[in-house]
């Protein structure tokens, strides 16, 4: 299993990868500005030429003059019969070290559907991400979601 930073020529099959597991669904272009624009912050799991995993992530843009840089998780995929290895903690950590390390990033940031029982395992129990807040029907079907924050500071 090679884990390795995402390149613009990833992006179809990170697309792919998403499109097989989560109904949140993303245009190409979304990827690729992601990947151009943070090109250190999102990576893939690789094996035998084929991705079977992957986070997609930013640096928050929508930040205020007091606000602290801080990083977003906007998507993260493994697929099923890669799941229960431990890739998608490792994709969640060297994404976080890259935004601690190269943007300064304080905090991480992500939504996770409140019926998502497994990720909010892995996000609350192995990695430690506290909820912030409810998000109201934040997703195109009408269910809920957590807004949890990880600290990266010391």
């Amino acid at each position: 299993m090679n884990l390795r930073l995402a390149t613009v020529d990833d992006a179809i099959g990170m697309q792919a990868c998403n499109l097989q597991n989560l109904p949140e669904n993303y245009t190409m272009k979304y990827y690729l500005y992601h990947l151009l624009t943070w090109p250190s912050l999102s990576y893939v799991a690789e094996e035998g030429g084929r991705i079977v995993g992957y986070i997609l992530a930013k640096m928050e843009e929508d930040v205020g003059e007091d606000d602290e840089p801080h990083g977003h998780v906007t998507s993260i995929s493994v697929l099923r019969s890669y799941r229960r290895l431990g890739l998608a903690k490792k994709l969640m950590v060297q994404s976080q070290e890259a935004m601690a390390t190269i943007y300064r990033a304080s905090y991480v940031s992500l939504h996770v559907r409140k019926s998502n029982r497994a990720a909010l395992g892995l996000y609350k129990d192995s990695l430690g991400f506290e909820v912030s807040d409810v998000e109201k029907k934040y997703y195109a079907d009408g269910e809920d979601a957590y807004a949890m924050r990880l600290s990266l500071k010391n």
